[in-house]
C-alpha cells in the first residue's frame, strides 16, 4: 500500500491542537515541519501532503473564528526548505487554479522538482471560499462550473509549459558554444477563455517530466476532472463499502477516456489515534471530542453545508432540508448523507464532522489500526491511505513507531524506498513529452521569438 502523511495544521482533529502532545504554536516554526517530515521519512511514507488556502472562511462569531483559524505558511516555501533536510520523502503542495497563474505556478513547481531531485506533487484545487475571491480583486467567487472550466485550461497550459523543454534541449556544449538546442525548445502560444500564455518556460523539464498531479474533489465534475488529469486522488469515506464504490466508479471513468486503472492511485483519508491499548486510544478520542465547543462544532457544520444558517433550528432536532452547496459539492453530499443515514441531530452531526469523522477515524492499538488498513486495502477499497493524525507531530510519530512495523510484518508496506522519484515510489509512469510525441503538433507558436535558423 501507499502512504501519504497529511500535515493538517497541528492535527486532523479540530481540537487536536489542544492535546497536551500537540505543538499548538508551531505553525510558523520550520522546526515543526522538519520534525514531521523526519518522522514521515523514517516511516518510509511516499510523501507528505500540505493543504492550503489563500483566504479565511466565514465565521459567525469571534469565538468560532478564534477556535478554528490557524496560520498557513505558503506550502512551496515550506517544501523548498524540507527538500534540503530529507533525501527520499516526496512533497505534495496545494495550489489554487482559481487564484494562481499557470506560468508562475508551473515555473515554481518545476524549480522545486529540480531542487528536490524529482519529489514534488501538485494538489490541484479549485478554491471554494468567498474570501479568496475578495483577496484577488473579485466581487464574488467563481461558480462551480466556471471553477472547473478554468482548472481545465490551467492544467492544459501547465502541462505544455513543462513540456516546452524537451529532455535533450539543454546541450551546454562548451566546444560549440551552444547552451540550448532551439529545435527542442517550444513556444506554447496558448489562447483560451481564461488564459493567454506565450511560453516557453524558462526552467528545463523536471526529473519527473511533470510533478505528480493530485486532486481531492469528488463532485461529478471533480471526478471527471480527476479522471482526465489526476494521478493521485485523495478521497474521504466513512466505510470500505462506499470507498469501493467510489474506486469502481473512478476506474469506469478512466476506462472511458482510455487510461489504465494503475495510472490513478486512490488514497483514502484515515484519522488514526494510536496508543498501547485500544482502551487508551478510545480515551484519547473521547478527550479530544469533549474539547470541541458546541458553537464551534455547529459553525464548522454550517461551513461544510455551504454556509447554511442553522441558528433558527433546534440543535437536538434533525438536520433541515439544506440546498446543495455551490462550494464543495462532494463535502455537502457526504455530510447530508451521514445525517440521513444515521438519523443524527444537528448537534450530533456537528460533533461528528467537527471531529473529522466524515472520513474514517480509528482509535486503537497499532494492531487494531493495521487490521483496519489491511481490510480496506485487501478488499479493494483503496490503493493506499492519507494518514491524518488527530494531533501532530506526536500522532504521526506514534503511527510510524507502531503501525508501520506492523504493516511491514504483514508484507503490506515497503521496508526501504525504491526508485529515485516520487513517481517511481507511487508506481506512476513518467509522462511523455507532448511536443516529442506530436500531441501538440497543431500548435503554431506565432509569438515564439525564434525565427528561421536563429
Amino acid at each position: 500500500m501507499k502512504l501519504l502523511a497529511f500535515l493538517m495544521q497541528t492535527g486532523g482533529h479540530i481540537a487536536g491542537w489542544r492535546h497536551p502532545d500537540a505543538q499548538a504554536k508551531a505553525l510558523t516554526d520550520i522546526a515543526y515541519f522538519r520534525q514531521c517530515a523526519a518522522a514521515a521519512e523514517r516511516g518510509l511514507f511516499d510523501a507528505v501532503f500540505i493543504a492550503d488556502s489563500v483566504g479565511y472562511p466565514p465565521a459567525k462569531s469571534a469565538e468560532t473564528f478564534a477556535c478554528l483559524e490557524t496560520p498557513k505558511l505558503d506550502p512551496a516555501s515550506i517544501v523548498a526548505h524540507l527538500c534540503a533536510t530529507t533525501s527520499q520523502l516526496g512533497f505534495i503542495c496545494t495550489a489554487s487554479t482559481s487564484y494562481s497563474q499557470p506560468y508562475e505556478l508551473a515555473r515554481r513547481l518545476a524549480s522545486i522538482d529540480h531542487i528536490s531531485g524529482g519529489r514534488i506533487g501538485w494538489n490541484m484545487v479549485a478554491s471554494t471560499m468567498e474570501n479568496e475571491a475578495h483577496n484577488f480583486g473579485r466581487a464574488a467567487h467563481y461558480g462551480h462550473t466556471e471553477r472547473y472550466e478554468r482548472a481545465e485550461e490551467f492544467v492544459a497550459v501547465a502541462k505544455r509549459l513543462w513540456d516546452s523543454w524537451e529532455d535533450a534541449a539543454m546541450v551546454a556544449d562548451k566546444a560549440s558554444g551552444r547552451y540550448v538546442d532551439p529545435a527542442r525548445l517550444h513556444g506554447v502560444d496558448f489562447r483560451g477563455d481564461h488564459f493567454a500564455v506565450a511560453g516557453p518556460l524558462n526552467v528545463p523539464r523536471g526529473p519527473q517530466g511533470h510533478p505528480v498531479l493530485v486532486q481531492a474533489g469528488a463532485s461529478e465534475t471533480g471526478k471527471r476532472f480527476a479522471a482526465r488529469h489526476a494521478e493521485v486522488i485523495f478521497t474521504s469515506h466513512p466505510s470500505p463499502d462506499t470507498a469501493r464504490a467510489f474506486r469502481a466508479e473512478m476506474h469506469d471513468l478512466l476506462a472511458e477516456i482510455g487510461r489504465a486503472p494503475e495510472s490513478l492511485k486512490i488514497m483514502a483519508a484515515i484519522t488514526p489515534i494510536v496508543a498501547p491499548t485500544r482502551e487508551e486510544a478510545q480515551a484519547i478520542q473521547r478527550e479530544l471530542d469533549a474539547l470541541i465547543p458546541t458553537p464551534v462544532a455547529i459553525g464548522k457544520l454550517e461551513g461544510l453545508l455551504g454556509n447554511f444558517d442553522l441558528s433558527g433550528h433546534d440543535p437536538d432536532g434533525p438536520l433541515p432540508d439544506v440546498p446543495q452547496s455551490h462550494l464543495s459539492q462532494s463535502t455537502w453530499e457526504q455530510v447530508v448523507g451521514l445525517a440521513r443515514r444515521e438519523n443524527l441531530s444537528i448537534a450530533e452531526l456537528a460533533r461528528r464532522v467537527a471531529a473529522g469523522r466524515t472520513s474514517r477515524s480509528i482509535a486503537g492499538s497499532a494492531a487494531d489500526i493495521a487490521d483496519e488498513l489491511q481490510h480496506w486495502y485487501e478488499s479493494g477499497a483503496a490503493d493506499g491511505f492519507v494518514i491524518t493524525p488527530a494531533y501532530l507531530p506526536a500522532g504521526l510519530e506514534a503511527f510510524v513507531e507502531g503501525v508501520v512495523p506492523e504493516l511491514q510484518r504483514r508484507g503490506l508496506f515497503r521496508k526501504e524506498y525504491e526508485g529515485e522519484t516520487l513517481r517511481d515510489r507511487l508506481g506512476l509512469a513518467r509522462p511523455a513529452n507532448g511536443y516529442e510525441t506530436g500531441e501538440y503538433a497543431h500548435v503554431q507558436p506565432e509569438i515564439w521569438p525564434l525565427k528561421g535558423d536563429a
